[in-house]
């Protein structure tokens, strides 16, 4: 037990310090963004004397480490800043769209991890079957497109014959029914871009497995292959499935997107994009930051778990 909690705060200080390095990539290419932000906001026909005024008052005349440093340490705090475009905290204009994006990847989440996995093992007990060969055909071929091509296809395929409808549109009022049933082609789309990787990742796990004496041995003792895969193979081939399952989750929450503007989707992705296209520099570097902060947490998580659950793992020598 002592190894593990070792071993958690391994994996804890390191990516304390993934996401230090990250956060001072993110500030360092905003830094790098042409332009003048001032007079972005402030448009043309402002004066110098007003330029200089918010500039002092944004404090784009300090030096970029102290500037830096003044974003971390309210970053720590919970406290992003003000955006510039709606004159709003950032906190208060995340927290409207972080459950949005959340329910989306949870919702995508719950459609692909199950289909995956049952295909993956289907792929593997029916090996180079009629079934497996289809699937992953079809897998395939869904991962090769962009996800707003899948996603246009969708809403030619669905949206325009009425089955659903082709945007977001979220009041106080949506219950969670009518949510499940608006972002269902938005999460079809996510769904239908990471199955293929967490299908061809558990099929190539079991199929390395069905080749262990132990397998030998339960087939000899009669057992069928559905009951030797589930209750054998299945246990001993965690340790890559939960990676591949934790990565795909983690690519969810941050590659929402494309997804979320296609269908116009209120969530991160799209505050993300708005705030782009008002040079709302602020609002980019918190989003940016969240993300990072959720993909580096879900490696971390699937790096502790695959580990606890292969002890081979956990005693090298």
């Amino acid at each position: 037990m002592n190894e593990i909690w070792r071993m958690i705060g391994q994996r804890l200080l390191l990516g304390l310090l993934t996401l230090f390095i990250i956060s001072v990539v993110i500030f360092g290419a905003t830094e790098l963004l042409p332009g003048d932000l001032a007079r972005e906001l402030l448009g043309q026909s402002a004066t110098e004397e007003t330029l200089a005024a918010l500039r002092e008052q944004l404090g784009l005349n300090d030096p970029a480490p102290l500037r830096y440093w003044n974003w971390l340490a309210g970053v720590l705090q919970g406290d992003f800043g003000m955006s510039m475009a709606t004159q709003k905290p950032i906190s208060e204009l995340v927290g409207a769209r972080l459950g949005n994006t959340l329910f989306l990847a949870l919702y995508a989440a719950a459609l692909a991890v199950p289909f995956a996995l049952l295909l993956g093992v289907l792929a593997a007990l029916w090996r180079n079957s009629i079934f497996d060969r289809a699937s992953n055909a079809l897998a395939l071929t869904a991962i090769s497109f962009p996800e707003f091509f899948v996603a246009y296809t969708l809403i030619l395929w669905l949206a325009q014959s009425g089955l659903f409808p082709s945007m977001v549109r979220i009041t106080g009022s949506t219950t969670t029914g009518d949510l499940l049933y608006m972002a269902f082609l938005p999460a079809l789309t996510l769904t239908l871009v990471v199955t293929a990787h967490m299908m061809r990742m558990t099929r190539a796990a079991i199929i390395n497995l069905l080749a262990s004496p132990y397998i030998e041995m339960a087939r000899l003792k009669g057992m069928s292959p559905m009951r030797v895969v589930l209750r054998h193979a299945v246990p001993n081939a965690l340790a890559p499935i939960i990676n591949v399952v934790a990565l795909n989750l983690a690519y969810l929450i941050t590659g929402v997107v494309v997804v979320e503007v296609v269908f116009v989707y209120p969530g991160l992705g799209q505050l993300m994009i708005d705030a782009v296209s008002n040079r709302d520099i602020a609002v980019v570097q918190a989003i940016a930051l969240i993300f990072a902060s959720a993909y580096v947490l879900l490696n971390l998580l699937a790096d502790v778990l695959s580990t606890i659950t292969n002890p081979r793992l956990m005693h090298r020598k």
